[in-house]
């Protein structure tokens, strides 16, 4: 140990302040959304911002951006994924700061609506996002395509759709995720080969006259097919 912090202590430690950033995607009334808020402190108060907050000395990435999560929208059981580390020393005007982003799902009729408008948080379709500060849109960007490239690889939904929900809704989920209209029969064909949902008894009769079935998704996590599900669904 003694050697060890000798080694240690070769090396300058860097101060930099520490942070993380959620790239909040919720979806309603067939639209992906993103949440954001008005960022409170200088500089660019007042400007549209992804929701993020400090890195405490006693927790990990993935603990703060858990704690700022519940803070904002009062839930706790929320798919989070790191998508990437931002660290040029000049990004932030404020200072020296290393973000650490990460992508977030949540149910939009989950949340707490009194928590986002306390915060002056709003949510934005996917294709009316307002510029956002610093190299926000960029983190936005690498967010959103990292979503993408995981649903070509795994079923999302799980996390954004209603527990019971029909064929339909799924693929108007993957249209609005892929921003692109798959075609009906494919879809159906290609989500129920994979062997992940299961199909209730219940129906939804706005569909149509004969009704559409529920499906849930079955008590196993999405994992990785290792071939893509929708080829040719996305060019990054």
């Amino acid at each position: 140990m003694e050697n060890q912090q000798q080694l240690y202590n070769q090396y300058q430690k860097i101060k930099r302040f520490v942070s993380v950033d959620c790239v909040i995607f919720g979806y309603e009334q067939d639209q992906l959304k993103l949440l954001l808020f008005k960022r409170i402190i200088p500089p660019a108060q007042g400007e549209w911002s992804l929701i993020g907050g400090w890195l405490q000395e006693d927790e990990s990435a993935e603990t703060a951006a858990m704690r700022v999560l519940q803070y904002i929208t009062g839930l706790t059981d929320i798919y989070l994924e790191q998508v990437h580390v931002f660290s040029k020393p000049d990004r932030d005007p404020g200072g020296s700061v290393l973000t650490v982003v990460f992508n977030a799902l949540i149910r939009v009729e989950k949340h707490s609506n009194q928590l986002i408008e306390k915060f002056g948080a709003k949510w934005f379709a996917i294709d009316e996002v307002p510029p956002l500060i610093f190299d926000h849109d960029e983190m936005f960007k690498i967010a959103f395509d990292k979503l993408r490239l995981k649903g070509t690889y795994n079923l999302i939904g799980r996390q954004l759709l209603p527990e019971k929900f029909t064929i339909t809704q799924l693929r108007n989920l993957y249209n609005a995720i892929f921003q692109k209209q798959f075609d009906p029969g494919n879809f159906r064909k290609k989500v129920l080969s994979l062997k992940m949902l299961e199909q209730l008894e219940e129906k939804d009769m706005s569909e149509s006259k004969k009704g559409a079935f529920y499906f849930r998704f079955k008590d196993i996590e999405d994992s990785n097919l290792y071939e893509p599900i929708f080829r040719n669904a996305i060019k990054l």
